[in-house]
């Protein structure tokens, strides 16, 4: 029978009292209604009526029929109902275009009815800040209370709160929204109807039950955590497990069976997707169950949780468990967890787990005491930088009755390799020992070229404090850990230049070169700090005294020892204001989210006494104390005293403290954020900027991108824009690919400051990967009218392509040669040179052994990384800043621990060619660098006299002579044509090669040579064996990390190598162990501690001849005290004698006119 082409005589049927025919009608309807529905359409209403009509037989029928006709009227949500009233005649398992849709919309419905549940309580709001903000704008941001996108053309009442990026916030977009802008908007009936709700469960189960035949389990997780099911996620999980089981299939030890596949996607989704806190903590607690209930767990997945979490009951008892074990592997597991712990958690949280952690029988309680008296200080609902989590203290410390358990075990005796182990692992929360092998591994893969600095500090005139500074700041961060300070001592004239702040810069540097030298850090600064006046003068310059706080802090950045209480009491004893402002920015270093009150109180004090000059940096410093806490009292000080002073130093430097205290904070800061960007002050503006980039750091927020975005095109001050522009790269880090193609118009905008934020974002964003496209966007703006937007291009350029070299990038040749063109051309802008002295300290950062990373080699925040490049952005207003940079500096290695957390010498293998991810070559020495002398030019009339001469020597020669030869003279020949206006002569073979030598070719010759260089690049790769050995404490880049193997049978690491620490078991323990020998430790540790500046000089010279060709670390720093430590030429009476007489001698001149 053929088919239907109108469907008026069967419609007509639907209207006839017998049943049979209205079914005979349906039926037809049903096999073509994809071409009849428009002629259908108009008797809907009938076909609804058959369905409503409970004594009709074919009530299913007449609603999948009405389904359909809705589906082709594009009325989504009603077809939607009427095929869940279908029943069974809605197949599943049959593929179309219908049935495709019509169960999209049931799991959007069914995540979208799970949102109007209630929120927990981990979700609700934080307290309420009691300081009012001025209710008056500017007119420019137009933002309003809330953070609400000013952008979406949407109605907030008309979204659903069904987006995972923001539950509770409106304003983000919702992916399900249909093209063409149509809302999905829950139907009455749905809502409404319980009935309707069963049907949908019904059909959802039925979807459910689907994917488990198929395999198909991480679309079901996917919907579970969308619709925040839990029960249904914890069903998959355990459903998947026991389908494995059934199967019987041989599984081998290596790989992971599907249930814990699963919880590892549950945790990657949960970390990089889920931005809720109260649902990203339910989450983790059920992972944290179910690996609790497997036989084997992956202890690393259950750290990953505890971290997250932020639970340090959880972390003493787990470290515990493994050491109560007693066998080697569990030992060495519980070690390497210890150093995941030191690596991804805050002071206050190390802390605590030590604190924790059973106690040897020896150790005296007065430190435990004193511990909890310190941390009684702290303000306890603070949350923390790596959680991000806590909002209810009392829900996160989980169970309490496990905890308690674990105290009573605790003072149960412990064995001799207990105790021994449990003190190992306090000494690696402690953080000494990931340090200290940071610093071996710095100090023995030591690779920066010298030529580069000498260069750059040959091309940059010292007397200029701009470029004294440039070279100071370049020098810090190619020696940054490296404890090589070699540059000062032999640059001491050069050092001599020094003044005022340059002098502090000069001095704090020394900090970022020695930075983790634990040992001997606070005695090689011990002759720059703060002398007591006990002859009644203070004897050294303030501003070295000022450094050398900031130093000691950098030195013992983020990490909590002594030196914080030597630069707390010289802080409270200063009464410069240099003095306290380097204590202040030393403080703030090494106390970092520690949440000390007493420290807080002390800066406070200093605060109050309303300097512009110290003000600034103690309003970072009170920001880095309280970091991440969300302290509200620290706000509404910091709040009221901004509004309060008239001195703009301050009043940037509480914007930012603010922003630092509510870091990782997210819909904690919303409050805030909007208070701030309500303010007619731009400056605090701007900290309202830097709170939500610091806030919603690293989590790719639709949201707060589309905050950043309206703010960079519609705020008034250029400040503003240009940080909310920056501000994208902090919050997409993790997402580096889409930085380019959204900020790719921002980098061509009118305004120089939007151009320059879009730079820094990309090179924020993008350090470390070499990212071609963002390589694209910054190669234009070197060439920029404006001269900081250049600078920024080639500061982001540097950071994008850190430790790269021409295998992995062909370009980065080309811009280390532009880098150098920059620095040493004479038209070139003095702030364009200061970014290319930088950037060529950044591109080698740590002798070439560090990259740029603002996440930990685990995949968390790196709390200090965010805080360093956050702190470095604000060099734009105050070049001292720039140190903190060298906090984002991350060592790229391999270090190899074994049980006894010793280093054994054994080799590994990386399954790459070797130059691919090799070090760059060193830059040849180039012997005519420097400014040629002007030669004695010589007239034409003599130039052709010497020519008639030359000629008739020639003929005279070559009459005599039966054969031809090279003059025995040609330089008298090659000078004379030199001297000439015409082309010079041919150059010998001996001057061409010279000239490749010296480097010194044309910009057309070096785009010729680029390929041809790239080329012989390839074949030589080519011709490379693939794989080689690497020796323990070797350079490993990310990239490389999955190319490594460990084929030394001895040896096998506990988990996959990501970087960083790895620990090993050992498999034949009974055999001898070769151990590396520590060299850093050995030549820092000095014979005798000198007392006077002459024992310093002769013992760094003593340890110079015999530290094989190494120069000792206390070299440079004990021969530059002299030099830093002076007082500065105008210091002392330079008001008193010079000036009158200057100001005598020019109203002489005027008079004599008269």
């Amino acid at each position: 029978m053929g088919g239907l082409t109108s469907a008026a005589g069967v419609v007509g049927f639907l209207s006839e009292p017998d049943p049979e025919l209205q079914i005979f009608a349906l039926r037809k309807l049903n096999e073509q209604i994809d071409t009849l529905w428009t002629e259908v359409a108009g008797s809907v209403g009938e076909i609804e009526a058959l369905y409503e009509d409970p004594s009709f037989p074919e009530r299913e029928l007449a609603a999948l029929v009405a389904a359909k006709v809705y589906y082709n009227l594009q009325e989504y949500n009603e077809s939607m109902v009427f095929a869940l009233g279908a029943g069974k005649l809605f197949d599943l398992d049959h593929e179309g275009e219908f049935e495709d849709t019509i169960i999209s919309k049931c799991v959007d419905t069914y995540i979208a009815l799970s949102g109007t549940a209630p929120p927990s309580n981990s979700s609700q709001p934080p307290a309420q800040l009691t300081t009012a903000f001025p209710s008056v704008t500017n007119g420019a941001s137009s933002t309003s209370a809330s953070l609400a996108s000013p952008t979406t053309p949407f109605s907030q009442s008309t979204l659903p709160s069904k987006s995972l990026l923001s539950r509770q916030e409106s304003s983000t977009f919702d992916p399900s929204l249909q093209a063409g802008g149509s809302l999905a908007v829950l139907p009455t009936s749905v809502a409404s109807q319980s009935s309707v709700q069963r049907q949908l469960n019904d059909i959802i189960n039925q979807l459910f039950e689907r994917c488990y035949r198929e395999g198909r389990y991480r679309q079901v997780v996917g919907i579970a955590v969308e619709a925040r099911k839990l029960d249904v996620l914890r069903r998959t999980i355990l459903r998947a497990s026991e389908d494995e089981k059934r199967e019987s299939k041989p599984v081998d030890a290596d790989t992971i069976g599907r249930g814990e596949e699963l919880m590892e996607y549950v945790l990657e989704i949960c970390m990089e997707v889920v931005q809720e806190h109260g649902l990203r903590n339910e989450l983790l607690r059920l992972i944290l169950g179910l690996l609790h209930e497997i036989p084997s767990p992956d202890y690393f997945s259950i750290a990953r949780c505890i971290v997250y979490l932020n639970d340090d009951s959880l972390a003493s008892e787990i470290l515990s468990l493994l050491v109560k074990k007693g066998d080697s592997k569990s030992l060495a597991i519980a070690y390497q967890i210890a150093f995941d712990f030191y690596d991804n958690s805050t002071q206050k949280f190390l802390k605590k787990v030590r604190e924790e952690l059973p106690a040897s029988p020896d150790v005296p309680t007065s430190q435990s005491k004193d511990t909890e008296d310190a941390m009684e200080d702290a303000n306890g609902e603070n949350a923390q930088e790596t959680d991000r989590l806590l909002q209810e203290p009392s829900d996160t410390s989980g169970d309490p009755g496990p905890s308690i358990q674990g105290s009573a075990e605790r003072r149960e005796p412990l064995s001799l390799e207990a105790a021994k182990a449990f003190d190992s692992i306090r000494e690696i929360l402690q953080g000494t020992k990931s340090i200290e092998l940071d610093l071996e591994f710095l100090y023995r893969n030591n690779h920066t070229d010298t030529s580069i600095l000498n260069k750059i500090k040959d091309s940059l005139e010292a007397r200029n404090s701009i470029f004294h500074t440039a070279v100071t700041l370049a020098n810090a961060f190619m020696h940054a850990g490296t404890t090589n300070d070699k540059f000062f001592r032999d640059n001491l004239e050069w050092l001599g230049k020094a003044v005022n702040w340059s002098k502090f810069t000069a001095t704090a540097a020394l900090g970022v070169i020695h930075r983790g030298n634990l040992g001997q850090g606070q005695k090689l600064l011990d002759p720059y700090l703060p002398k007591d006046t006990i002859t009644g003068s203070n004897i050294g310059s303030a501003y070295s005294q000022g450094g050398s706080l900031y130093a000691l802090g950098l030195i013992y950045a983020n990490h909590e020892t002594l030196a914080l209480d030597v630069i707390r009491e010289h802080f409270k004893k200063a009464t410069e204001e240099v003095v306290q402002h380097g204590g202040a920015l030393g403080l703030g270093v090494a106390g970092m989210a520690t949440g000390d009150q007493g420290i807080y109180e002390d800066l406070k004090n200093v605060l109050y006494q309303d300097s512009a000059l110290n003000g600034e940096a103690v309003g970072i410093a009170m920001g880095l104390i309280m970091l991440g806490t969300g302290n509200i009292k620290a706000l509404e000080d910091m709040i009221q005293y901004a509004h309060d002073t008239q001195h703009e130093k301050i009043v940037r430097g509480l914007a930012l403290g603010m922003a630092l205290i509510m870091y990782g904070r997210q819909e904690g800061a919303d409050e805030l954020v909007s208070g701030l960007l309500d303010d007619p002050d731009s400056i605090l503006r701007y900290g309202g900027i830097q709170t939500l980039a610091l806030a919603y750091c690293g989590t790719g927020s639709n949201k707060a991108v589309r905050k950043l975005l309206h703010v960079a095109v519609s705020d008034v001050s250029d400040d503003v824009r240009r940080v909310a522009v920056m501000s994208l790269g902090f919050i997409l880090f993790r997402k580096p690919n889409s930085v380019p193609r959204m900020v790719e118009l921002l980098s061509e905008s009118y305004n120089p400051h939007v151009r320059y934020g879009a730079a820094m974002a990309l090179g924020i964003s993008c350090a470390g990967t070499g990212l071609d496209e963002a390589i694209d966007l910054l190669e234009p703006m070197i060439k920029d009218p404006t001269d900081f937007v250049r600078q920024g291009a080639l500061i982001a350029l540097s950071m994008i392509m850190v430790q790269q070299n021409e295998a992995m990038n062909p370009k980065v040749g080309t811009i280390r040669k532009t880098l150098q063109k920059a620095i040493g051309d004479r038209h070139e802008d003095a702030m364009t040179k200061f970014g290319s002295a930088l950037s060529m300290g950044i591109i080698d950062a740590g002798g070439r052994n560090c990259t740029i990373s603002l996440q930990t080699q685990t995949g968390n925040l790196n709390m200090a990384g965010i805080v360093g490049m956050t702190v470095f952005t604000q060099y734009w207003y105050w070049f001292p800043l720039t140190h903190f940079l060298s906090l984002s500096f991350t060592p790229t290695s391999v270090v190899g621990l074994d049980q006894d957390l010793e280093v054994p010498s054994f080799k590994f293998h990386s399954a790459t060619r070797p130059s691919l991810f090799d070090y760059p070559p060193e830059q040849e020495t180039k012997t005519e660098d420097a400014p040629e002398k002007i030669k004695t030019a010589v007239l034409s009339t003599t130039a052709q006299a010497k020519r008639r001469a030359q000629k008739k020597e020639k003929q005279q020669r070559h009459e005599s002579m039966d054969i031809d030869q090279t003059p025995t003279t040609p330089k008298i020949s090659h000078i004379g044509d030199k001297m000439e206006t015409d082309e010079p002569a041919a150059k010998t073979e001996e001057d061409k090669e010279g000239e490749k030598q010296d480097g010194t070719k044309k910009e057309g010759d070096e785009a010729k040579d680029s390929p041809a260089q790239s080329e012989g690049l390839r074949k030589k790769m080519e011709k490379e064996k693939v794989g080689y050995s690497l020796e323990n404490m070797s350079r490993v880049l990310p990239a490389q990390l999955k190319f490594l193997s460990f084929p030394d049978g001895r040896y096998e690491p506990v988990k996959k190598p990501t970087g960083g620490v790895i620990l090993l078991t050992d498999t034949t323990p009974s055999e001898t162990k070769v151990l590396m020998e520590l060299k850093a430790r050995k030549n820092t540790k000095p014979a005798a501690a000198p007392e006077t500046l002459q024992d310093r000089v002769t013992a760094a010279f003593n340890q110079q001849d015999t530290a094989s060709g190494r120069v000792p670390e206390s070299g440079g720093a004990a021969e530059a005290v002299g030099v830093l430590t002076a007082l500065d030429e105008d210091a002392e009476g330079g008001e008193e004698a010079p000036l009158p007489n200057e100001f005598d001698y020019q109203s002489d001149e005027p008079q004599g006119e008269e």
